[in-house]
């Protein structure tokens, strides 16, 4: 009962922040199980979209969060679970495993690193000499295979949630953009969408909710915001990755101008 009368005021804070404006302009909302996927400039991007749905949508539908930062007071988990039911992920994804243990770590990435629902991830990284010599001598990296448990692991949370019957909201560029177009699409939403290729995929654009609460703020700004849900994208049989991720990532662009 708190959980749902907190929901409900929530929607209304929201509402008066930013209007939550929601634009159905290439399909109507259904109660179907669906992959949205959107451009991703702040934290309230899966506030602004689990706001703009329609209730019988909203129950129905899981946003993604990440874990260092929505989990990290007993509030905002108690909010992402029982208000939202989010699905937490790990910044980052999976990277090669060396075949020994004495190769050292590189060093920590001074930036933060928003979750990237990336199956494969390549890391290139200057070596100073003694590292480098220590790589030379210790034993091959293994790639990890795509479609492997290790290539999929950043992305179980999502598939356990599609294999439920949920609708999930992900944000493909996996970190917040700063100029106001999208990033390169990352390669999980093309490896659901092999997965489950009965899951309608909607292309959804945000817009203004970055002025709403800029990277590095913490409190909000009335601004009128609204999501606009476009035509469902598919994977074409034979389809390759780069091209259906282009393609998906043109679809949420192309609904900024809608």
């Amino acid at each position: 009962m708190l959980a749902k009368f907190t929901g409900w005021a929530l929607l209304v804070v929201i509402r008066l922040l930013t209007g939550a404006q929601a634009r159905w302009w290439g399909c109507p909302p259904k109660a179907e199980q669906r992959i949205y996927f959107a451009n991703h400039q702040s934290h309230l991007d899966l506030v602004m979209i689990w706001a703009a749905l329609p209730e019988e949508l909203r129950s129905i539908t899981r946003p993604i969060a990440a874990r260092d930062y929505w989990a990290t007071s007993p509030f905002k988990r108690w909010i992402t679970t029982e208000v939202f039911n989010a699905i937490y992920v790990e910044r980052g994804g999976s990277a090669p495993v060396p075949l020994t243990a004495a190769t050292p770590a590189p060093p920590a990435p001074a930036e933060r690193i928003e979750p990237s629902f990336d199956a494969v991830v390549q890391t290139e990284l200057p070596l100073s000499p003694p590292v480098a010599e220590t790589m030379e001598s210790a034993a091959p990296v293994v790639p990890v295979v795509p479609g492997s448990a290790e290539a999929l692991a950043p992305l179980q949370p999502l598939i356990e949630a599609l294999q439920s019957g949920d609708s999930i909201i992900i944000f493909p560029e996996g970190t917040r953009g700063h100029t106001g177009e999208p990033q390169k699409f990352k390669s999980g939403l093309f490896t659901l969408a092999q997965m489950f290729p009965e899951v309608v995929l909607v292309p959804a654009w945000i817009d203004n909710v970055q002025r709403v609460m800029p990277k590095g703020e913490v409190v909000p700004v009335p601004i009128l915001c609204s999501v606009t849900f476009g035509e469902p994208v598919r994977l074409e049989e034979g389809e390759e990755r780069r091209p259906f991720l282009d393609r998906a990532r043109e679809a949420v662009v192309a609904l900024r101008y809608v």
